[in-house]
């Protein structure tokens, strides 16, 4: 990707370690996707979470999109997202989160005698997660703006702290498709399939969603205690169709 010069991306210098995180993949996986854990959320979706686990492998084993889909325009909802909803079963939900604070004031030497206490509606609402099943959320960003990222992680986030989910996944463009990848498609298509006048890589700058720029957050920390599985495409994955 082209960054500005002042523009620091980081690379998962407080991922789990590399090897360790790659043996919980086969090989299928590995050669298609950068896979950064962070918090070792590979080995707790693994070991905890065995359904959703191999799910998500058949997902990624067969993972493919083409050319074509990365030329036509998104809309609310471009190819590749609608691609990829094809790709998981009905039990895996889009779920918003919303829960109420019930706070109590408890005197400090006698437990049972309750001072004040009070309820604050709406504590956490709005949140929103692309697929949850059980306790795994999993999100895709494939051309957003970055700081698309910051909503994810916060989503994450609080659905951990409430105890709703143990672990996240975020599905995303590797850095390996850069504006090199990109320039090589020549042209996007319009919607009637024909070409149109504007580059392809005129539409993935470096501010959008790629993985140099969800390392950087999970580096700093912004998924708080949540453990995040950072999953990247690489050009394995794309087709000449």
């Amino acid at each position: 990707m082209e960054e500005d010069a002042d523009d620091f991306v980081s690379t998962g210098k407080v991922a789990d370690a590399e090897n360790s995180t790659a043996k919980l993949f086969p090989q299928s996986v590995n050669s298609k996707f950068e896979i950064y854990s962070y918090r070792n959320a590979a080995a707790i979706l693994k070991g905890s979470f065995e359904d959703q686990f191999f799910e998500l492998v058949q997902v990624l084993e067969k993972f493919e999109i083409s050319k074509t889909m990365i030329r036509t325009p998104g809309g609310s909802k471009g190819p590749i997202a609608s691609y990829v909803d094809t790709l998981f079963s009905d039990e895996w939900q889009e779920t918003r989160i919303s829960a109420d604070l019930h706070v109590k004031l408890i005197h400090a030497k006698q437990k049972n005698r309750v001072l004040s206490e009070y309820t604050r509606d709406g504590y956490l609402d709005g949140h929103r997660i692309d697929f949850v099943k059980g306790k795994v959320a999993l999100d895709l960003e494939w051309n957003s703006k970055d700081q698309t990222y910051d909503r994810d992680l916060y989503a994450f986030s609080a659905f951990y702290e409430a105890g709703a989910i143990d672990v996240g996944v975020i599905l995303t463009r590797g850095s390996s498709l850069d504006n090199t990848f990109f320039r090589s498609l020549g042209k996007v298509l319009k919607k009637d399939g024909t070409e149109g006048s504007d580059d392809v890589y005129r539409k993935f700058g470096a501010s959008t969603t790629w993985m140099g720029k969800l390392l950087y957050r999970l580096d700093a920390g912004r998924n708080g205690g949540c453990p995040v599985l950072a999953i990247g495409i690489k050009p394995e994955c794309v087709s000449d169709t």
